[in-house]
């Protein structure tokens, strides 16, 4: 019990308080050091597990935790999470890291670390625009489609607007998401860029070398289309990540964040395998029966998903 509460990210006058109800006058550091070394097996287990099947949707996403390094200065580290969708329908935490650099050699490192684990089938990576992430993505899961994230995308865009324009931006930009099918989607934004050309050049710019990076999930199934456009599925997940390391604030060791949010991501993916289904098994297949397809010449590409 006294675990799960440190697990939970309650405070250490809480812990004892708690310890205390129990008749533990106090614990020792020996026993602390054990409880964090319980902790750091299950959680070290839980990092390394293999991954079976195959995930056709992989999401990825960052957030940002203070950390005292090892000469005592407090500095920002990334925690990076990684969670698929099997081909069977279930939303699974497959891995997570830490890191000083969003840099192409840690992106290689991470993804390399699914794989040599058993990820397999990968066909659309959702995320951010992050340094290196794209050319990692093209080397690690070669012939994966990379999705940006839609509101990452939207943000980056108002960014280059003046305040006044931004909602006028905003609403037509968002029509560009709402199109039946990738071509129209095409249309809608290439016609927003030639009329911003003029007056918002660096925003007709960024539209026109977004193009393919934003639309890309326009090529799998209409169904999947409002979970797989951007990074959003995993903001409730990083709402309780959030919420446990606030009480922290102040991670005294890199080990301490990965044994904290380590449990946390294990508690959750322990929530969404007794949870119902993300997507039908039934859509997820059409995914790999195209690409079958494709691989004897019945169709043109490999994730040319029918639309109706």
């Amino acid at each position: 019990m006294i675990a799960e509460a440190y697990v939970k990210g309650v405070s250490t006058r809480k812990v004892e308080e708690l310890a205390a109800a129990l008749g533990v006058e106090s614990l020792s550091k020996s026993e602390v050091s054990r409880i964090c070394a319980s902790l750091d097996e299950q959680v070290e287990a839980f990092r390394e597990r293999p991954l079976l099947g195959r995930y056709p949707y992989l999401f990825l996403d960052a957030t940002y935790e203070k950390v005292r390094d090892e000469s005592g200065r407090v500095v920002s580290m990334a925690l990076v999470v990684a969670y698929g969708v099997a081909e069977t329908g279930e939303r699974e935490v497959v891995g997570f890291s830490v890191c000083r650099s969003e840099d192409y050699t840690f992106w290689k490192s991470f993804l390399s670390s699914l794989v040599a684990r058993g990820i397999s089938g990968v066909a659309l990576v959702i995320s951010d625009a992050h340094q290196g992430l794209k050319r990692a993505i093209e080397e690690v899961f070669l012939g994966a489609a990379w999705q940006r994230c839609r509101v990452h995308f939207l943000r980056n865009l108002l960014a280059l607007v003046p305040k006044e324009g931004q909602g006028m931006v905003l609403a037509a930009a968002r029509l560009i998401f709402q199109q039946p099918d990738k071509e129209r989607a095409r249309h809608e934004l290439r016609a927003l860029a030639e009329r911003l050309k003029d007056k918002l050049p660096r925003v007709t710019r960024l539209l026109l070398e977004a193009e393919e990076e934003v639309l890309s999930h326009m090529d799998f199934p209409p169904e999947h289309w409002r979970q797989i456009s951007s990074t959003n599925p995993l903001e409730r997940l990083n709402k309780e990540i959030n919420r446990r390391s606030r009480v922290v604030g102040i991670f005294p060791t890199e080990n301490s964040l990965i044994r904290l949010i380590g449990a946390v991501l294990s508690e959750q993916n322990d929530e969404w395998a007794v949870s119902r289904r993300y997507m039908s098994r039934h859509s997820l297949a059409r995914i790999y029966h195209t690409a079958t397809a494709e691989i004897e010449g019945e169709v043109t590409h490999a994730v040319a998903i029918p639309v109706h």
